[in-house]
């Protein structure tokens, strides 16, 4: 029944909406933009895993070999800290020191600017340098960055095979020169190698023997290895430059210097020393499937777009072993970042052509395919808008911006449906299309804003989560207010310009031969966007086609008789439900049951309470094994117990083979594991206990990686996990074993962290302990694991200096100290230059002295004396003793 003009005019309209349907022209002509800018700017839009987190956080590393933690905190972290302590802004400063190394993580208020506080903090840092609080014999200057949370791996490129480490080395570094020149990639850092060194091995005896220092030794050699601009000169009216070349170019010249000359006594080096190029004291081993590795660790740009990085990656280590890298090397990738950030974006891609269709299917049997594609067309537009919206803000395609994404699929279509539907309702009731879609939009236009402004701002809070977990999930709803804003938009600008042109009301009534025709051609066009790559399009236009047809032939005959029969009926029941609810006082009691129930489900909330974790259980895509021994273990000693438990491992996960025969050949292929890492020495802490500088020779890491999901073969990685930890649990007495698995969401450390301060670093320790012992006593429910963060025991040789004795031989604690430290832990005097490289010529003790605590106190001091003239010579036992005592491994602040 048609309603009467002025019934017609009392319905109000909503300015926007009208000047959209007043114009439709401009309309289209923006909804095509939105298409094609939206296609550009998804295409455009770099792809990461994680978002790039932008913190005020700078770190300051200062390394001191050879000294012991407590040492670093007294000579290198306090002043330090005295200095950066001053400097405004700053919210907190925490340090570790260890062995040789120094630690600093100054982190900012959040409205510094990361360079700002850069440049304070190395202002602070030369502060100290130049007013003598640091020593100044350090080896390198402290080293001072911004701490970058997106600079982290996205892949490790491994190398094995029957080869030597300096070959594999060789193709590393092939790799490291093409890879780093892309774009997008920051660093490529190769692990498992050793480098070398120019090796100048000490006899004590012999040079005692001649009344020679290692101060002697090292300007002997510092002076004969050097190049000097001597000006320039005028010949021939030509100025040249004068140069007086004297570095050495091979070990036998080192071999020939002379260190000491007397009279007709000419000492050479290799009278006193063994000179050797080798390389340096192995400080890590790195293998692959039980063979030797090397590996290489690629570093994104921020911003990079992780997929296209991952496949020019991929383009180069395939173009390498066509023709540069020999058939038997074994090239393996682990870690790919980007395998799963390509699951991410396949999975929204699939999403909203599902989330299309089936929104379609659904409308079609109440509005018919013509309208329900009106409310269709909402989820591909919202989400292009969005792309371009996002795009233009720089942000990427990461974990989640696109978990935000299909978040909203589910809301996208909402505004939509009330449009339209309204709009179908009043054409039906008589309105001409104009009209009805301006009427339409009037009546539902607050509501749905107001709909929408409701569920932004649940979310909204989101946006003010404080820290690195805030700065992580603040994209969830800024990400979500986008989309819906764009949903919203389509809704009252795009919607009622599509409705005003192409809706009709009543049932349609279409022809099987001319909509297989048109399907077709849809089909078609589908084809072509395949061709050219367009795989969305081309995916939407498949799933067009499709439902047309399935629409002409089944679907459609279903939706005339839902509409005819079902509809109705659903309506006179729903009629009759409302009549009994609101006659009497029925509504009362429908009221307080409502309460009641309500009620009833808080009760259960509260006695069947839900586990709660922030990320939920994944199955792992990786597992690591942690491998600590005592500290102070030899790498030796530890590389053996990280081999057996990488043996007992590779046993176990046998039983995942496959035997094939190819060309005759039996070969074996684990379908579940893609590779089998095992690392000892650096780079095998746990990060879970947060970023880990300096050696760790008693450390070492297995790594298990896994295939892809649909690959595995309905194989739990969790199940073997558990079975990882069965086999290695309490096997290896001495050795705390952690197996886990890869982590999900933000970064961040232990579920709990209790912190113990004080003043006195020991009694913090025995504090620290009787505490872990006590919670370890009471039994707690869901405690894995407890353990300190620093550990106790670390064996240690303290050298007691008698200062009334030296002042009277005449001698300092510096000459003391120094005379141990060169013999022991060595000291660099000078660079060995071969081609472009330049390699680190280190003076100390022959191997067998440098271990020997006898001979290293018995050691004599070779200095002149200043009041006589003449040489003298006093053992280090003669004004020191030594004891043999444990200390920790870290002192943190």
């Amino acid at each position: 029944m048609a309603l009467e003009d002025k019934n017609r005019a009392a319905i109000r309209e909503f300015g926007l909406s009208t000047l959209s349907v007043n114009n439709r022209n401009t309309v289209f002509v923006i909804t095509a933009i939105i298409i094609l800018a939206g296609m550009v700017a998804y295409q455009a839009m770099p792809k990461a895993a994680f978002p790039d987190l932008v913190m005020p956080t700078i770190y300051v590393g200062t390394p001191y070999p050879g000294n012991s933690p407590a040492d670093i905190e007294k000579l290198i972290t306090r002043p330090l800290e005295k200095e950066i302590n001053t400097i405004s802004g700053v919210e907190k400063i925490s340090s570790t020191c260890i062995q040789g190394y120094s630690t600093i993580i100054v982190e900012f208020d959040f409205e510094m600017d990361p360079s700002k506080a850069l440049t304070k903090v190395k202002d602070a840092v030369d502060r100290a340098k130049s007013n003598k609080d640091i020593p100044s014999d350090l080896p390198a200057d402290p080293n001072i960055f911004e701490v970058d949370f997106a600079a982290m791996p996205i892949m490790n490129i491994n190398l094995s095979g029957d080869f030597s480490i300096e070959q594999l080395k060789e193709y590393g570094e092939y790799l490291e020169d093409k890879i780093e020149p892309l774009s997008d990639i920051s660093k490529v850092d190769i692990r498992g190698v050793q480098e070398k060194e120019v090796k100048i091995d000490v006899n004590v005896h012999k040079m005692e023997a001649v009344e020679l220092s290692f101060q002697d030794v090292e300007n002997a050699i510092a002076f004969e290895n050097m190049s000097i601009s001597g000006g320039d000169i005028l010949v021939d009216e030509l100025n040249r430059t004068v140069r007086v070349t004297g570095e050495f170019t091979s070990i036998e010249e080192i071999n020939n210097v002379i260190v000491k000359r007397e009279k007709f006594d000419i000492v050479y080096l290799k009278d006193i020393a063994n000179v050797s190029f080798d390389f340096e004291q192995r400080q890590s081993y790195a293998r692959e499937f039980q063979k030797p590795v090397v590996m290489l660790d690629v570093v994104k740009r921020v911003g990079a777009n992780l997929i296209l990085t991952s496949e020019a990656i991929n383009v180069i280590i395939e173009e390498a072993k066509a023709s540069e890298f020999p058939e038997n090397l074994q090239i393996s990738i682990t870690n790919d970042l980007s395998d799963m950030t390509r699951s991410q974006v396949n999975n929204l891609e699939n999403s909203i052509i599902s989330g299309v269709i089936l929104v379609v299917i659904v409308l079609l049997f109440f509005l018919g395919l013509r309208n329900a594609m009106f409310v269709g067309v909402a989820i591909p537009l919202s989400m292009f808008m969005a792309f371009m919206i996002l795009n233009s803000l720089g942000v990427t395609l990461n974990i989640m911006v696109l978990f935000s994404l299909i978040l909203a699929l589910g809301m996208l279509v909402d505004n939509g449906i009330v449009v339209v539907e309204n709009i179908y309702r009043l054409m039906d009731e008589g309105f001409p299309p104009v009209l009805a879609a301006k009427k339409g939009v009037g009546e539902v236009a607050l509501p749905i804003i107001t709909s929408t402004a409701t569920t932004l701002a649940a979310f909204i809070s989101l946006a003010f989560w404080p820290g690195i977990m805030g700065e992580f999930m603040k994209w969830l709803p800024v990400t979500l207010m986008i989309v819906l804003g764009s949903s919203l938009f389509v809704a009252l600008v795009i919607n009622p310009v599509l409705t005003a042109v192409w809706m009709r009301p009543g049932a349609e009534h279409l022809q099987k031969s001319k909509t297989t025709k048109n399907a077709v051609k849809v089909l078609g066009a589908s084809a072509l966007f395949y061709l050219i790559g367009t795989f969305t399009a081309a995916n939407l236009l498949l799933a067009l086609g499709l439902i047309m047809l399935l629409n002409g032939h089944v679907l459609n005959p279903a939706a005339g008789f839902f509409q005819a029969r079902i509809i109705p009926a659903l309506d006179r029941r729903y009629k009759t439900f409302l009549h009994f609810v609101l006659s009497g006082r029925k509504p009362i009691g429908f009221f307080i049951g409502t309460i009641g129930l309500l009620i009833f489900s808080f009760i259960l909330l509260f006695i069947f309470t839900p586990q709660v974790e922030f990320f939920p259980v994944n199955e792992p895509k990786y597992v690591n094994v942690f491998i600590q021994k005592a500290i102070g273990t030899d790498i030796e000693s530890t590389n053996e117990t990280t081999q057996e438990i990488e043996a007992v491992i590779s046993e176990l996960l046998t039983k995942y083979n496959d035997t094939t025969n190819v060309h005759g050949e039996r070969k074996i292929d684990n379908y579940l594991v893609s590779s089998l890492i095992a690392q000892v020495g650096e780079g095998t802490s746990d990060p879970k206990q947060g970023m880990s500088f300096g050696n760790t020779p008693h450390m070492g890491r297995v790594q298990v990686s896994f295939v892809e999901f649909k690959d595995r073969r309905g194989v739990s990685t969790q199940t073997v996990l558990e079975d990882i930890r069965e086999v290695v649990r309490y096997k290896y007495p001495g050795v705390q074993i952690t197996a886990d698995k890869d982590p999900v969401g933000p970064p961040q450390g232990k579920a709990i962290n209790i912190e113990v301060i004080g003043d006195d670093y020991d009694s913090l320790i025995v504090f620290a302990d009787k505490m872990k012992s006590f919670i370890n006593s009471r039994n707690i429910p869901g405690i894995e694991e407890l353990k300190l963060d620093v550990e106790t025991g670390k064996p240690e040789l303290i050298i007691e200096i008698d200062r009334a004795k030296a002042r009277r031989l005449n001698l300092s604690s510096g000459q003391i100290g120094s005379a141990i430290r060169t013999a022991v832990f060595g000291k660099e005097v000078s660079k060995y230059k071969e081609g472009e490289d330049d390699y680190p010529i280190m003076v100390r003790f022959d191997e067998s002295f440098r271990n020997n605590i006898e001979t290293l106190m018995n050691q004599r001091i070779t200095f002149r004396d200043q009041l006589t003239g003449k040489i003298s010579q006093v053992p280090v036992s003669a004004v020191a003793s030594a004891r043999k005592t444990t200390t920790y491994s870290a002192v943190k602040r």
